[in-house]
C-alpha cells in the first residue's frame, strides 16, 4: 500500500504500536484518567485498522485485544466496556452499560478470522458471541426487532440520546451479517435480513407510513430531514441531529433502498464540500437556550464538557470522520464520492496534526468552531481513523456481506 500522506499514516501506525500492551490495544498510552484500558469500543477499531494496515507485527496485539475483551464477557452475556491492565479490573459501564460494546466485539472477531484465516478464536468463543446476540435479542424488550438503548448506553454517553438509536441498531446488523456467514448461522442471516428490512422502514422518512416501526412515528417523522438517515427515535420523540457515525455506517454497509443510499451519500458530499474543516459527531451543536441542555447539563460523571461545539455536542472527532472517509470511498462508481473521502482525509490529518507541523497530537476532539484539540492527546482511535481513511483509499476494503 503506498498512502496519499506517508507521513500521517506512518504517524498512525506509531502511535498505534506506542499504545499496545500484552493486553491489547491501549485506549491513550499516557497516565490520562482512564485511557490507559483495554476498551472494547476502542480496542476494535485500533484492531480493525491494524488489521487493515497488513502489517503482521499487529497480529499478537489484536489477538490479545479480542482475547482481553471475550476472556471478560459478563456472565449475562454483555461485554467490558474496559479492562484495566495488570489488575485485570473490569468495568462493565457507569450509570449504565454500553449497547455497542458486543456488537463491535463481533465485529472485531470476525474481521480478523475472515483476514487471518485463523480460526481459533472463532471456535474458542462461539458460546461467547452466541451469548451477546441472545442479550442482544432481550434488549428488544418487545420483540420486534429493535434494541432499546438508556441514556449514556453507547459511545457517546454523556449525551442526549436513548431509545431505539440507529448507531447501536447498525452495528448489531453488521455483527449479525459477519458471524451469520462466518459460522454458517442461518438464523442470524434471517434475523439480520428482517433487521435491515426494519431499519431502512423506520429511520428515513417513508410515504406509506404503515412502514414505520411505531404509529407515533407517522407524525414525528414530519419533523425529519427527508435527506439523511435519523439519529434515533423513543416514544416520546425522535432526534433530527446529523449523526456522523450512522450515517457513515449505513452508507458503508449500504442500507436502505437505492435512492435512500443515493441521497445519503449525497448529503454526507455536500457537508464535507461546505466546510474547510472535519464534520462534528453530531449536528447542529445544542445550544444554551435548547431544552436538551437540560439533559446534557445532567448527564455527567465528573465534569461537564458538552459545552455547545464541544465535545459529543458538536465536537470534531476524527474517528468517525475516518470511517466517513471509509464510506465515501467504497463507492468506487461515484467520482464526487471519491473526491469528497480525499478531502475529508486531508482534512482529518490536519485536524491529527499538531502545532508542530513535524508531529501527529492525535487529539480525542476538537471544538467544533475553534478546531482548538480539547481532548485527551495520543487517542489512539484517531490514529485508527487515520488509518482506516488512508487504506480505505487505496483500496483495502473493510470486510462486509
Amino acid at each position: 500500500m503506498t498512502p496519499s500522506n506517508t507521513f500521517a499514516y506512518e504517524a498512525g501506525i506509531a502511535l498505534l504500536y506506542r499504545a499496545s500492551c500484552k493486553e491489547g490495544f491501549l485506549a491513550a498510552p499516557e497516565q490520562t484518567d482512564n485511557y490507559r484500558r483495554v476498551w472494547s469500543r476502542d480496542g476494535v477499531i485500533c484492531s480493525l485498522a491494524a488489521l487493515q494496515s497488513g502489517d503482521d507485527g499487529f497480529l499478537p496485539i489484536v489477538e490479545a485485544t479480542l482475547e482481553t475483551l471475550f476472556n471478560h464477557q459478563h456472565p449475562a452475556g454483555f461485554m467490558p466496556s474496559n479492562v484495566t491492565p495488570q489488575t485485570n479490573a473490569v468495568s462493565y459501564g457507569g450509570a449504565v452499560g454500553r449497547a455497542d460494546n458486543a456488537s463491535w466485539a463481533i465485529i472485531g472477531l470476525m474481521h480478523y478470522t475472515q483476514i487471518t484465516g485463523n480460526t481459533s478464536l472463532k471456535i474458542r468463543y462461539q458460546h461467547h458471541v452466541e451469548k451477546a446476540f441472545q442479550l442482544m435479542t432481550a434488549w428488544e424488550f418487545n420483540g420486534r426487532g429493535l434494541m432499546y438503548v438508556p441514556l449514556s448506553g453507547d459511545w457517546a454517553d454523556e449525551y442526549i440520546q436513548h431509545g431505539y438509536i440507529f448507531y447501536d441498531q447498525l452495528l448489531r446488523l453488521w455483527a449479525l451479517e459477519l458471524a451469520g456467514k462466518i459460522y454458517e448461522r442461518n438464523d442470524w442471516l434471517v434475523q439480520a435480513n428482517l433487521l435491515r428490512i426494519t431499519l431502512g422502514h423506520t429511520f428515513w422518512q417513508q410515504s406509506d407510513t404503515s412502514r414505520y416501526y411505531t404509529p407515533a412515528l407517522a407524525r414525528q417523522m414530519r419533523d425529519a430531514s427527508p435527506k439523511q438517515w435519523l439519529m434515533g427515535f423513543h416514544p416520546g420523540g425522535i432526534y433530527c441531529q446529523f449523526d456522523l457515525a450512522a450515517n457513515a455506517l449505513a452508507i458503508l454497509l449500504q442500507v436502505g433502498e437505492k435512492q435512500q443510499q443515493t441521497e445519503a451519500i449525497k448529503t454526507l458530499i455536500d457537508k464535507i464540500n461546505q466546510q474547510d474543516r472535519i464534520l462534528p459527531a453530531y449536528s447542529p451543536a445544542i445550544l444554551s437556550n435548547d431544552i436538551n441542555m437540560n439533559v446534557l447539563k445532567e448527564n455527567y460523571a465528573y465534569q461537564f464538557r458538552n459545552s455547545p461545539h464541544q465535545f459529543h455536542n458538536g465536537g470534531l472527532w476524527p474517528v468517525w470522520n475516518g470511517w466517513a472517509v471509509v464510506a465515501l470511498a467504497e463507492q468506487h462508481d461515484n467520482a464526487a464520492a471519491k473526491d469528497a473521502a480525499t478531502k475529508l482525509c486531508a482534512l482529518l490529518h490536519q485536524a491529527n496534526a499538531s502545532a508542530n507541523n513535524n508531529e501527529f497530537e492525535f487529539n480525542e476532539v476538537l471544538h467544533g468552531e475553534t478546531m482548538v484539540p480539547v481532548g485527551v492527546k495520543a487517542c489512539t482511535w484517531s490514529a485508527a481513523g487515520a488509518v482506516l481513511a488512508e487504506t480505505s483509499l487505496n483500496e483495502k476494503k473493510i470486510y462486509r456481506f
